[in-house]
């Protein structure tokens, strides 16, 4: 079976979903199918065993000129035009001149003949699906995968917000749900909630969560940074925080834990890596008086924050505060490979611990101090009596697994 993947990102270091990408694409691969990759990395990257082609970016063209000139126009005079652009188009002129570039690049890929063309983005860009809609020869083996709502109305609170050329985004979208053969989410719970936006894809909707990668494991405790302790009891929270992950009662939580075993201030260490937040500042007024916890200045790559994932005591996930979370996070299947306990914070409602079960002890909405609090206790108590906590989770594993992905795969109707 032939599968033409086109893509925003296959560069792992850019976010979350470039990494997910990668994941599912090479796991496409090893699982027998035949995979061609078309990528708008702006670089030549290359994946081991897979034919990778970096699309160009048109230079030549009349959208092009207009956005370098909004460019130009916003260094220059030091405004942003783009919200007035974008309500009166829908989007900014560089995404324009970007899916040009995308869908002029793939007219010329006639020596594939994929029994399936699968795009993939990342963030709300969506560059690669707006570039199958104008190849309507490929809709029927179309396999549109959405990683997050769209547009920024369609999250659920503390998200929202009504982003310029909101009805052009929606109607973009309606046209990518009823044009393609199926929808492809990460996520049952946001299948469903997308579902309350978009009525047409019912019938249309595959789960396909984000992969495992097994190779992954190759990252060696040489890869560990410095500052970083394998004897200590080390709680991890690897990724951005944003503005609606709240890491405060977490903070909180853990002073109170370590005030209550002060034995544990000698080798007990919260970690955050990640880009800078707007919750720095009051970290880094804790860590005055809590030395034991450690902000990183910037972004990390990522084969160092995965063999921290791998060696650390607990892995954090952190979910904003809000009625639901349908959201699979990038690093949940990091998480799970890493085969430590996860301490999820996050709402009731959470695809994540829909995963993790009902019966999952280590829980806690994002704001309880006091029960996040009990369950650092627990978990350091468990540390003390066994140094490698293992959470073996094979339901999970296999569900994240490129066995899994063969078996949806294999079961899709032409």
């Amino acid at each position: 079976m032939k599968i033409l993947v086109v893509v925003d990102s296959i560069d792992i270091e850019d976010s979350s979903g470039s990494k997910a990408n990668v994941a599912l694409i090479q796991n496409l691969k090893k699982e027998g199918f035949e995979t061609l990759v078309y990528h708008y990395s702006r670089k030549e990257i290359h994946l081991e065993g897979i034919t990778c082609v970096a699309i160009k970016e048109i230079k030549f063209s009349f959208m092009y000129i207009l956005s370098r000139t909004q460019r130009g126009i916003s260094k220059l005079f030091k405004i942003n035009i783009n919200k007035q652009v974008e309500s009166l188009f829908g989007f900014s002129f560089t995404f324009f001149n970007d899916v040009n570039s995308i869908k002029k690049t793939l007219e010329k890929a006639t020596h594939f003949q994929p029994d399936w063309v699968l795009t993939l983005s990342y963030a709300s860009s969506f560059r690669p699906h707006k570039a199958l809609l104008a190849l309507p020869q490929w809709h029927s083996k179309w396999l549109a995968y959405v990683h997050d709502p769209y547009p920024m109305h369609s999250y659920p609170r503390p998200y929202d917000w009504v982003e310029p050329g909101h009805q052009y985004k929606r109607d973009f979208f309606w046209q990518i749900t009823e044009k393609s053969k199926y929808v492809v989410y990460p996520s049952e719970l946001l299948a469903q909630w997308m579902r309350g936006y978009y009525y047409n894809q019912t019938g249309k909707e595959i789960i396909i969560p984000h992969q495992i990668f097994e190779e992954d494991k190759n990252n060696s405790i040489s890869t560990l940074p410095d500052f970083f302790n394998v004897n200590d009891f080390n709680i991890l929270h690897a990724g951005s925080m944003m503005d609606a992950r709240n890491p405060i009662a977490l903070v909180n939580a853990f002073e109170l834990f370590l005030n209550q075993y002060p034995e544990a201030k000698n080798h007990a260490k919260l970690l955050f890596i990640g880009k800078p937040s707007s919750f720095d500042s009051f970290i880094k007024e804790k860590q005055m008086t809590v030395s034991q916890i450690f902000l990183s200045d910037d972004y990390m790559p990522f084969q160092q924050v995965q063999a921290m994932q791998q060696a650390t005591t607990v892995n954090v996930i952190l979910e904003a505060i809000g009625p639901i979370s349908p959201f699979l996070p990038g690093k949940f299947s990091h998480c799970i490979e890493s085969q430590k306990p996860i301490l999820l914070l996050g709402p009731y409602y959470s695809e994540s611990k829909r995963l993790l079960g009902e019966e999952y002890p280590y829980w806690s909405e994002v704001n309880n101090t006091e029960r996040i609090q009990s369950l650092i206790i627990e978990l350091y108590q468990n540390w003390l009596i066994d140094k490698n906590q293992i959470m073996d989770r094979s339901d999970l594993k296999w569900y994240l697994s490129p066995n899994y992905l063969r078996k949806v795969i294999k079961e899709l109707k032409f």
